[in-house]
């Protein structure tokens, strides 16, 4: 696994031990080091480890993402937070409250290179990935700032990660943010209560089958043929729906999970009733759910949404074809909810994280590089 970086909140009992093993320290403090990052404490916060010893791992990249500034929805009990990151980068999360426990949707990346028509976090690029340990303190920042209801041991008791920033691109510290999040000795959080979010690379599906078969797979798709896919997300002219589909199929029969379509319903382009047609059609003997979405319009994008009214309609016609879906609830309209909404205002307040070296443009050939070598190094 090849890691951007690895940051104190990243580590594992085992890393921790080579650590303070490094630093002539007894193996024990690695365990009471694990015990305070698995609730977000930093050094300076570890009351039972030596003076000495804090001040050694203050030295140490920590892998922080601190709160500074939240927005309460008057409408329910969503709250959309920005988190402010060692470097000044700022990404976003949002705290939906559920009957069952809360969900947070976290970033993996600040901004998205992906490029999709009808997405904020794109539109400045990407400036970079994120760390595992970001991640982490995505998570534990949450809980440290909303404590838990009685009656339950953590605040946050689902994760999705379809904040800003395409998972699947930063694979190998969304990997790691998986095995610690999920750990008994970390977040201690059931790998069945995170779910994913891809706008769909194939080579990474497949690994992602074999790496995490417990978490479920969200394929933004957003269209029912590769013409409408072409002109809403680039990605499109890279991995065709004829590769896509079929690996959301070998997803779903292999680890036995259902596989979550998204499909953004936009006035227009997707939403009528021969796309419903043309879409179950497609998904057919797949073990899988379509989670329908009006479209939270951005200001900066040309494209609108359909009326929650529509929406239910297009559902009724995939249910009528034998397809499952239902229509998401609408959570935090009033606060910015949709990704990147809130982060681009902060920034361009602000002047700050959105500068980027990495042109959308660029992308595919990186994408089709890196496969190639991939391909190259299987066949030896």
């Amino acid at each position: 696994m090849k890691l951007d970086s690895m940051d104190l909140a990243s580590m594992s009992l085992g890393e921790l031990q080579g650590i303070v093993s490094c630093l002539k320290e007894p193996k024990f403090r690695a365990k009471q080091i694990l015990e305070w990052l698995a609730v977000g404490a930093r050094p300076d916060e570890m009351l039972n480890i030596p003076k000495k010893l804090r001040e050694k791992l203050n030295g140490i990249p920590f892998g922080g993402a601190e709160i500074i500034e939240q927005r309460f929805s008057s409408k329910d009990d969503t709250v959309k937070m920005l988190y402010e990151l060692s470097d000044g980068n700022i990404v976003e999360g949002v705290l939906m409250r559920y009957s069952y426990g809360s969900t947070l949707c976290i970033s993996t990346q600040a901004g998205c290179r992906m490029g999709c028509a009808f997405c904020a976090s794109t539109l400045n690029g990407r400036v970079r990935n994120l760390t595992a340990g970001e991640m982490l303190s995505e998570v534990t920042s949450v809980e440290r700032m909303f404590p838990h209801e009685e009656g339950r041991k953590r605040t946050v008791t689902n994760i999705v990660m379809m904040g800003s920033g395409e998972p699947l691109d930063n694979y190998d510290n969304t990997l790691r943010f998986l095995e610690r999040a999920t750990a008994s000795d970390g977040l201690g959080i059931s790998p069945r209560n995170i779910s994913l979010s891809t706008c769909g690379l194939v080579p990474e599906i497949y690994r992602f089958i074999d790496n995490a078969p417990h978490v479920t797979l969200c394929i933004s798709l957003h269209a029912p043929n590769n013409e409408i896919r072409d002109r809403l997300m680039p990605i499109n002219h890279r991995y065709r729906m004829e590769e896509l589909i079929p690996a959301a199929k070998c997803y779903a029969d292999r680890t036995g999970r259902r596989v979550i379509f998204e499909y953004a319903l936009v006035d227009g382009v997707n939403a009528s009733e021969e796309c419903a047609k043309e879409l179950a059609e497609r998904l057919r003997g797949i073990n899988c759910h379509v989670n329908l979405i009006p479209l939270n319009s951005v200001k900066e994008r040309s494209l609108n949404g359909v009326t929650r009214k529509h929406a239910y309609t297009f559902a009724g016609w995939l249910e009528k074809m034998h397809i499952s879906a239902t229509v998401r609830r609408e959570l935090g309209t009033d606060i910015d909810g949709a990704c990147g909404q809130l982060r681009n205002k902060y920034s361009e307040r602000n002047g700050i994280g959105t500068d980027t070296n990495e042109p959308q443009s660029r992308i595919f050939d990186e994408i089709s590089s890196k496969n190639s070598l991939q391909e190259q190094e299987e066949s030896k």
